[in-house]
């Protein structure tokens, strides 16, 4: 890509591999899961580059094998809160006047250690830490990390490149400033590469980060910090800490210097924090830029003339792939009575098939879901859908705990298109289905778009244009990230910016310019070069 200042390379989508038999990156990566297994790690703080413990520390253990120990991290307090805001307002003058590309050869040289000698790493640590298959795992923490990377790049050189015009007597200019402040990223524990773009995409266009990832990502978390200072990131730039929600929240909250909230997680939690936000509104040197991807309800909806297998397909992987602990996973799916036959002798044969398990095992298809609470309120749900008479569990709905997380893909049919199951994002390994009457195309259409908050992924299967014409308009609001034939999953950087609106966040598409955009705060420059000498216009003139 060409720049008036500098040439950066062209991003890429990072190919993904595939771990077939026989394959080297098989071979490498199941070295890498037995090495990483038979080893204890420490995982202090990370605050101004240096390495913090407390005296809580806590253990990290495989979902799918909790009596295991990976290692242990140390649990923050208020003060190293306060630590870590400090360490990156100390860093901030310093980092944002560093040239723009020296911030680019930093994270561009963080996708190369991603895909390269840190792919095997990433890659275990993901799978033990957060239960995902080696493929799952492989498309997340390696592929669409560095893709993140990369494509963030050419975004920031952009972005810089948008200038204004100018005539003959000035030049105009912007300059695009970061945050005046620092960043506060919260981040989830269903994707590393989630994890690792929230920090680094205010890093990159100069702004300076406290992080706090989720407790059941710490494992991966530590990789990232690890790249992020291989790579080059000065100490303070990013820190990585440890406290719980409330305790971080109310320092980071109630800081003079607090510019910015970068968050993926729970709708309820980002409410709050808004609320918060609002509330010390008048504390706040700047108002916070506040970007944020909350959740789905995502939903799959048949035509009567969609093909039946392309439809199986999509509901076994939309829904379970991951144990359907993505934001975008299928949740609820509409299927016209023409072909619901098929469809449910199709889909029961699928999901009673899929073998689970341990993700070193690589003929599993799902593992296990991410702790004891989730597992807890995911197994509450299937019991009252044993109970209810407005539903049938046609597939699945058996769960065991005692040594992983463990809940089998469930299947619901529904008579009530309203049952809670069709409304509230459950994140985990259960599908809901309404059969609705083939010729109520519309009423579908409607149950769709009024059924849940949420608006972040959906998708529609059909083989007549009408009415794939007449659906995607019809539901022009109810998906940021919508697909034709198609899962409503695995949105790829620069192909699919992801994100949605209504209860489902900002819509400030990650992967894309509109997110890098949010980060920078710009200062128009004008130039006059012969200043005029008389403050009378030639209309004064009274000749």
């Amino acid at each position: 890509m060409k720049n008036n200042r500098v040439q950066v390379p062209e991003a890429y989508n990072e190919p993904v591999k595939s771990y077939a038999p026989g394959s080297p990156e098989r071979a490498s990566i199941k070295a890498m899961l037995a090495k990483m297994k038979s080893e204890v790690v420490d995982v202090p703080m990370v605050i101004g580059g240096k390495r913090i413990k407390s005296e809580n520390k806590i253990a990290i253990r495989p979902p799918h094998d909790h009596q295991h120990i990976l290692g242990h991290f140390y649990k923050s307090d208020a003060e190293h809160v306060k630590m870590a805001i400090e360490a990156a307002l100390k860093a901030s003058k310093a980092w944002r006047a560093l040239p723009w590309q020296d911030r680019a050869a930093i994270f561009l040289k963080a996708a190369d250690l991603v895909s390269g000698p840190y792919r095997d790493i990433i890659n275990a640590a993901t799978m033990l830490g957060q239960s995902k298959t080696v493929y799952q795992a492989e498309i997340d923490s390696a592929a669409e990390m560095a893709d993140f990377f990369r494509f963030n790049v050419q975004y920031m050189t952009e972005i810089y490149e948008q200038q204004p015009d100018s005539d003959k007597t000035m030049w105009n200019r912007l300059e695009y400033r970061p945050l005046e402040g620092f960043v506060y990223a919260l981040t989830p524990f269903n994707f590393t590469s989630i994890a690792g773009n929230l920090p680094s995409a205010p890093a990159m266009m100069g702004n300076v980060v406290v992080w706090k990832c989720s407790n059941t990502q710490v494992y991966s978390a530590k990789v990232l910090m690890d790249i992020f200072e291989e790579a080059g990131v000065p100490d303070g730039v990013i820190n990585l800490i440890f406290p719980s929600g409330p305790v971080a929240g109310k320092v980071v909250m109630e800081h003079r210097d607090f510019a910015g909230f970068h968050f993926t997680g729970s709708t309820g939690v980002f409410q709050q924090i808004w609320k918060t936000i609002g509330a010390n509104i008048a504390t706040y040197k700047t108002y916070p830029r506040i970007v944020g991807e909350t959740g789905g309800k995502d939903f799959v909806l048949a035509h009567k003339t969609a093909k039946v297998d392309q439809v199986v397909t999509a509901l076994v992987r939309g829904a379970f792939e991951f144990q359907g602990q993505k934001c975008s996973a299928a949740s609820r799916a509409y299927i016209p009575s023409n072909m619901w036959p098929e469809v449910k002798e199709k889909l029961v044969k699928q999901v009673e098939g899929i073998k689970m398990g341990d993700p070193e095992d690589f003929t599993n298809f799902m593992c296990a879901v991410i702790d004891e609470a989730s597992f807890d309120k995911l197994a509450m749900f299937i019991d009252n859908a044993k109970k209810d008479t407005e539903t049938e569990i046609i597939a699945g709905g058996e769960y065991d705990k005692s040594k992983g997380y463990f809940i089998r893909p469930t299947v619901i049919v529904t008579t009530d298109p309203k049952y809670i199951t069709m409304e509230e994002e459950l994140f985990g390994p259960v599908l809901t289905i309404y059969v609705y009457e083939e010729d109520k195309w519309e009423e579908a259409l409607e149950l769709v778009d009024t059924t849940s908050i949420y608006a972040l992924t959906g998708a529609i299967f059909a083989t007549d244009r009408y009415a794939i014409e007449q659906g995607t308009k019809y539901l022009f609001q109810a998906a940021g990230n919508f697909y034709i034939n198609d899962k409503p999953t695995g949105a790829v950087v620069g192909q699919q910016p992801f994100g949605g609106a209504r209860a489902s966040g900002t819509n400030d598409k990650a992967g894309s310019f509109l997110n890098m955009i949010r980060w920078t705060s710009p200062r128009t420059v004008k130039e006059t070069f012969v200043a005029p000498t008389d403050y009378r216009y030639p209309f004064m003139d009274q000749k």
